[in-house]
């Protein structure tokens, strides 16, 4: 393939917009409000994405449309990318730039698809220059060059790739069903008090026997997460865990697995359970001590107790919470017998969470493979 064939992101987008200030909230009061953390896993849930306040004259300028690239400019996911795929009244914050791709150029599909690409976010990363805050300006995240085959390639190109994310999705959707099966049963135990045998059990002042009422603090212990500048960042085999969950690898680790790690700010109420030794990232807070729990059932517990804060902090620009705070929660801490009991309901549903986080692992790896070598030409479409 020829070097008249290379292009850049920005040669080939109409226009390069930086996103609109705003605070986000969770009542419907404008357009959905895509921000960094919505993007960063491997699909946008926009059920969960909120809304913001926005002028009708502003929205035109910020909207996004199918085709749309958004790239997060700042932060620890610096370079994480999106390809708008479905038709969604949205417009994208401040620290997202969008690329509108021009589809008299490029095809729009296939653009969204190298952008997403891990080759991408690793170029961005390596233009950064291992700053202890990252960002990067928009003329950096255009700058990105890759070739740009036929159109009709192009299009066959992304329809093969396309077929990856798909089971990727597809394999996203069978964990959120997983996670909130989960979520309801510990709900329905030990929120509404409907565990087994709760119709012989006697209620003394709202604590059944056998139950205590505790602080959070005396299940289990936050700590703050650990310093990791991307200049420090030496690629291995520990996942490092921010507040939007796993944003790279390192050599070194800091937790033991199993851990539970959830957000320190913004993220509020999401919380990732991770099978591995890992670097909790100073972003996030980690269980440090389980007190003897098992990390399955602390993980639920944590994510019950920390959606109750996220809904009391709805028109917070940033919600988050103080771990010592955390700690001071009240709550109803169940016999030992009934956490066994619980957990062993659990263990199957996070060991297929477990396999289909490795599945999704191998397709990624596999699709970032191929794509340069269907680019290239070297693989034939």
């Amino acid at each position: 393939m020829s070097s008249s064939n290379l292009v850049s992101l920005a040669d080939v987008s109409e226009s390069i917009r930086y996103g609109f200030t705003a605070s986000a909230n969770v009542e419907e009061v404008g357009p959905k409000f895509l921000r960094i953390t919505d993007i960063v896993p491997s699909s946008i849930d926009w059920d969960s994405v909120p809304f913001c306040e926005i002028d009708e004259h502003d929205i035109e300028r910020f909207e996004l449309k199918v085709g749309d690239i958004v790239v997060a400019r700042t932060g620890a996911t610096v370079g994480y990318a999106k390809s708008i795929r479905q038709e969604v009244n949205a417009v994208f914050a401040s620290y997202l730039v969008r690329f509108r791709v021009d589809p008299t150029k490029a095809e729009p599909s296939f653009v969204g698809i190298i952008a997403e690409s891990e080759v991408y976010k690793s170029f961005v990363q390596s233009r950064i220059n291992g700053a202890a805050q990252p960002n990067a300006s928009a003329p950096v995240l255009g700058s990105f060059q890759f070739h740009l085959p036929s159109r009709s390639q192009q299009l066959r190109i992304a329809q093969i790739l396309s077929a990856y994310d798909d089971l990727i999705e597809n394999n996203q959707r069978r964990m959120e069903l997983l996670e909130a099966s989960a979520r309801h049963l510990y709900e329905e135990w030990f929120v509404r008090l409907r565990f087994p045998g709760h119709e012989h059990t006697e209620i003394t002042n709202g604590v059944p026997e056998g139950w205590e009422r505790k602080s959070l603090g005396d299940c289990f212990v936050l700590k703050r997460g650990h310093d990791l500048p991307e200049n420090h960042r030496v690629p291995g085999e520990f996942p490092v865990v921010s507040s939007s969950g796993i944003t790279g690898y390192h050599n070194h680790k800091k937790a033991n697995g199993p851990g539970v790690v959830t957000g320190r700010y913004g993220t509020l109420g999401e919380v990732h359970y991770i099978e591995t030794d890992d670097w909790p990232h100073n972003t996030a807070l980690y269980v440090v001590d389980f007190k003897g729990n098992s990390p399955r059932i602390v993980c639920c517990c944590l994510r019950n107790e920390l959606q109750k804060v996220k809904s009391q902090s709805n028109n917070a620009a940033v919600p988050g919470v103080n771990r010592n705070v955390i700690h001071t929660f009240k709550l109803l801490w169940p016999s030992s017998k009934l956490l066994a009991h619980f957990d062993d309901l659990l263990i199957p549903i996070y060991q297929q969470l477990r396999n289909l986080r490795q599945q999704n692992e191998k397709l990624k790896s596999a699709r970032d493979l191929l794509l340069p070598r269907l680019v290239s030409g070297e693989v034939p479409v």
